[in-house]
């Protein structure tokens, strides 16, 4: 089997751990004598699955009480509607904070649904950073705010979280940098994530919504869209994506043995550090385009000097095992994602190579 550092945005490289154990309960799930694919969602041993991923999740996260977890599907697309319709209530509009390409989407499917109010945006400037809290325009009667922490496509992160106001509260995507550092769950409202960046396969998102805010739905909200229901049948309404809540359960236990989310924040910050410091120290052969202080720690995006490089760069770097490299189509350049589960010697692999192909070209 030939070895790659896959530095894709999505799906995204999975712990090998997780992987090889996988591969190991592939045909008989814990002496059951099925695959986890072919179990019953509402057998025992699924049941088994589920209740100990929730609990994975919610000691790695601190999650109170009084918050549900969901195991929905539909990705963080489909959260662009279940937002609005579940927790608009008798308010007409919700504020959104525009920083790139998943935050105009989000806005542009709230306005099915409501008033959108654009706190702030970043678009004058090619969202390459996140505008400060006090420029916002916040409206206190919104019925909540959004934002989106990780842009995957442009790497921007917020690098610290807006205070909720009054009694607004706060919604995050955080599908790029879901468990990727440490947050306080409590202050936020609705918290919700693809799995496949940092948590699984595709397939499968996860909603953390606090109990007060699953009964503001409006009554023509279709069913298989209301957090309510689904908080009710504990992520059973209807055939979960059971496989990849399996493979989250496993990927939560991975990141316990690496020592939780705060030994993860640790090693994402010196991943990131050691790829920034390689682009920085470059002599403008690679440049980032994002402001320093908003740089993602999970997408690193730059580009080459000699645009008419990239084809070699992105060629040269698959032969060396560096795969998935290529920016997003509607941006261009290059973007490495550095989730979770990509270790360090991946990071260090792709800096040897960066620094070699600029001597050479440069």
């Amino acid at each position: 089997m030939s070895k790659v550092y896959n530095f894709s945005a999505g799906p995204a490289v999975l712990p090998h751990e997780v992987l090889l154990e996988a591969q190991g309960e592939m045909l008989d799930w814990h002496g059951s004598g099925m695959s986890v694919m072919e179990m019953s969602h509402r057998g025992k041993e699924f049941m088994e699955i589920i209740h100990q991923a929730e609990q994975d999740l919610r000691s790695l996260m601190n999650i109170p009480s009084n918050y549900r977890v969901l195991f929905l599907q539909g990705g963080a697309s489909m959260q662009f509607s279940m937002v609005p319709l579940n927790l608009l209530g008798d308010r007409a509009s919700v504020d959104v904070v525009n920083t790139g390409h998943w935050s105009k989407l989000a806005i542009k499917e709230a306005r099915r649904y409501a008033g959108v109010n654009v706190v702030a945006s970043s678009e004058d400037r090619n969202f390459t950073y996140v505008p400060a809290s006090e420029t916002w325009q916040r409206d206190p009667q919104a019925a909540y705010l959004h934002f989106t922490s990780n842009e995957t496509i442009g790497g921007v992160q917020f690098s610290t979280f807006p205070e909720p106001e009054g009694e607004v509260p706060l919604v995050c995507d955080m599908s790029s940098d879901f468990l990727s550092r440490e947050i306080d769950v409590s202050r936020f409202g609705l918290i919700y994530a693809g799995a496949q960046k940092n948590i699984g396969p595709s397939g499968l998102t996860l909603v953390i919504v606090r109990e007060d805010h699953l009964d503001r739905a409006r009554p023509q909200i279709p069913t298989m869209m209301s957090y309510r229901v689904h908080a009710d049948a504990d992520s059973m309404y209807n055939t979960p994506a059971t496989y990849p809540i399996y493979i989250a359960g496993l990927v939560f236990k991975w990141l316990k043995a690496q020592g939780g989310v705060r030994a993860m924040e640790a090693r994402n910050e010196e991943k990131a550090g050691l790829l920034y410091h390689a682009i920085e120290q470059s002599g403008g052969f690679y440049h980032c385009p994002v402001e320093v202080a908003f740089r993602s720690r999970m997408n690193v995006v730059f580009r080459l000097r000699d645009e008419s490089l990239e084809e070699a760069f992105v060629a040269g770097a698959r032969a060396a095992g560096l795969v998935q490299l290529k920016g997003h189509r509607a941006v261009g350049g290059m973007r490495a994602s550095i989730y979770n589960a990509m270790p360090l010697e991946g990071v260090k692999a792709l800096v040897t190579y960066m620094l070699e192909f600029a001597r050479q070209h440069g």
